[in-house]
């Protein structure tokens, strides 16, 4: 059974369509051919996914998202992904578009992660944004 759910650490997130969005993610892994197994998405401060990056990851710095695979190969994906509402808000102030669009972009980009895609390289952060644009586009052709 695909589980998507949204959680919340010490941010709470008033996100539109929030069905019609577990649904999209879905979908998404439908598109990309991934088993689902349930991703478990968590809204937070900068400052609680600056402690999960320093602890987990040895980084020290703001980021907008973390994505854990919590699956073996060949499994279905399981899967928590942070998300920083703090750092959305001023990406989307910064990139000039909606809290909402970037938002979903961000829950897009994890998911396309447990897909298999990266955006380490140049190369691969161009395909990463082709992709979230596709399905951007193709959820919110939906409304």
């Amino acid at each position: 059974m695909n589980s998507i759910t949204f959680r919340y650490a010490d941010r709470q997130l008033n996100l539109p369509n929030k069905t019609a969005t577990r649904v999209f993610v879905g979908t998404i892994f439908k598109k990309e051919k991934k088993k689902l197994g349930g991703i478990n998405y968590v809204f937070c401060s900068d400052e609680y996914l600056l402690t999960i990056n320093r602890s987990f990851l040895q980084h020290d710095y703001y980021t907008d998202i973390i994505t854990f695979g919590l699956s073996e190969p060949g499994e279905p994906v399981e899967a928590e992904i942070y998300i920083s509402v703090d750092r959305v808000k001023d990406n989307a102030k910064q990139l000039g578009v909606s809290f909402k669009d970037e938002m979903l972009r961000v829950i897009f980009h994890g998911a396309l992660h447990l897909c298999g895609y990266k955006d380490k390289r140049k190369a691969d952060i161009t395909q990463m944004r082709t992709k979230e644009d596709f399905y951007l586009r193709k959820f919110s052709s939906q409304f």
